[in-house]
Parts: C-alpha cells; structure tokens; sequence
C-alpha cells in the first residue's frame, strides 16, 4: 500500500488537465517527485510551473502516449532521473462517439492509440522498473493506476469507439492485478472508472491528429458530443474529488476506483444479463427521456 508520499515519485500521463493535473498537485503538496507527461505544450509547462511552485522536483516530457519509441525514452528518463516511480498514473484519454459503423479507421487508431496503448506502454515498461526496485528493497511500495470508465463496465449507444477502449483498460488493469499479485506483494494496481465528471475529455478534438481532425463529423457524431457536453459539464463531482479518491484508493489497496458509486446499478442489470443469458438491457431504463430523445435525434437525421 502506497500511503507516505514524501520523497516518493508518480509519474502521471495526462498531467495538464483534470485528473492527472489534479493528482499532480496531490503529489506536489505530499512532497513527491513529478515526471509530468501531456501532448500539449501549453497545458504541461503550465502545471510544470504550478507544481515546482509548490516545492516539487519535476520533470515535465511533451509525449503521445501511444508512440512506443517516446514512451521507452521518456522511461529511460524516468529511470535515469528518479529511479523507479511508485506510483505510474496511466491517465490520457481522448473522447469520441458516434454509431460505431461511422468510425474511420483514423478514429479508431487515434482513440485506440491514447486509451489503449498508452496504458499498455506504461504498464509494460515501468512494472519491470517496478518490481526490479521492489526486490532490491523490502521497504518499497509501487501502485499503478489506469484510467478506464464507467464506459468500460457499460455499452452505452453511439460511443461504441470510447466503449471499446475502455473496456480493454478494464481487462487490462484486471488482469495486472493478477498477474502482480503471483509475483510481489510490494506492488499493485488498480483501476479508475469515473462517471460524468467536470474534465476537459468532451474536447478531445483540440488533440486530434491531422488525420483525424480532417474528417466531417457524422450527425451522429454531433448529437453525442453536444449529451456529454451537456452530461460531463453539470456533474457535481468534480476532478480534484476524484484525485483524492485515487490516492484514498491507493493507501487501501483497493481495485475498483468509482466517482459515482450509484451509477454501478446499470452495470449489475448488465451482469445479471450476461449471467442469465438475455439480452443486453435498456442503458436508458432509469432515463428513459434521455434515451428517448436520442432515438428520435438519430432517426431524425
């Protein structure tokens, strides 16, 4: 369990916003080491500043997660500088929707390419670190943390692309958790699934590559930016909430990271179908209004 933060160090994907952001100033208040990584240059030497304002040692790497040969250098920095993290925050994420038959083959790389392989690059290179540090010291403690969803437990319609990544950060951190659990008991892992939180996630597009960002947005692309536009920016949980319940999370080694615990309703009326063998369950049975006026925007295009 990763409780004592002083002089520890986390190295977080996604720093220069919502949550990775605010559990850089968690780390920074603690006292912790921060290797900071985002794709915009503005966003990352503004919580660089921020951070070493607040007394911390940083070191701030412009990085697209889901380019291996960046990931093994920025490691190898990582190692070189600090030595081996004890906490990795596999935070970047990007959104994008849309009735899953519309997605290009350049959306699925890009949402993919972030979400998927960025959790794998940094599970895949700094859990070796990791364990390497936690035989050469009984006192040692490592957690990583992958950012998943609540759309990796659920199928909500026209986000099928995000669904898909998400549910792979699930499997993926899951199955870590296992696999750690055979081979130390110094390091663990667990898995975040917010709800509709405040972040900057529903603007994914100022990030896209060019490849992506070229393309004309389906209507039905449009319609489900403007619901979780209108879902992410009235949410009451806020990010800096759900940093402190990842580092609450860590200090008691637990799995399952939520920010709306009540919201996991819909995903036990989606395992009891799976169990029973029916069918998948109306994701609008609590909100039949909001499914209803998604079907009638869709069927009117």
């Amino acid at each position: 369990m990763l409780k004592e933060l002083q002089g520890k160090t986390a190295v977080l994907t996604g720093a220069g916003s919502g949550f990775g952001l605010e559990c850089a100033r968690i780390g920074a208040r603690g006292g912790m080491n921060l290797v900071l990584v985002d794709v915009q240059a503005d966003a990352l030497a503004a919580a660089k500043q921020e951070c070493e304002a607040m007394g911390a040692r940083v070191l701030a790497k412009q990085v697209n997660v889901a380019d291996a040969a960046a990931m093994e250098a920025l490691a190898a920095e990582v190692k070189a500088t600090f030595g081996a993290p004890h906490f990795v925050f596999n935070n970047a994420g990007v959104g994008s929707g849309g009735l899953i038959w519309e997605n290009t083959v350049a959306e699925w790389d890009w949402v993919l390419g972030v979400n998927v392989w960025g959790v794998v690059h940094g599970v895949r290179l700094f859990t070796p670190m990791m364990l390497e540090a936690a035989k050469a010291d009984p006192s040692y403690r490592g957690h990583i943390v992958n950012t998943a969803s609540m759309a990796g437990l659920l199928t909500p319609p026209n986000m099928g692309i995000y669904n898909v990544s998400k549910h792979a950060v699930v499997s993926l951190t899951e199955t870590l958790f296992n696999d750690l659990r055979l081979v130390s008991d110094q390091v663990s892992a667990s898995v975040l699934c917010p709800y509709f939180v405040a972040t900057n996630i529903h603007k994914s597009e100022r990030n896209q590559p060019d490849t992506v960002a070229a393309q004309a947005k389906t209507q039905s692309q449009l319609i489900g930016e403007a619901m979780t536009e209108k879902a992410v920016t009235s949410g009451k949980v806020t990010a800096a909430d759900v940093a402190r319940f990842v580092f609450e999370g860590m200090a008691e080694n637990r799995f399952y990271i939520y920010s709306h615990p009540h919201a996991l309703g819909n995903a036990q009326s989606r395992f009891d179908a799976i169990v029973a063998g029916d069918n998948p369950p109306d994701p609008f049975a609590k909100r039949p209004d909001v499914g209803e006026q998604l079907k009638a925007a869709l069927r009117a295009v």
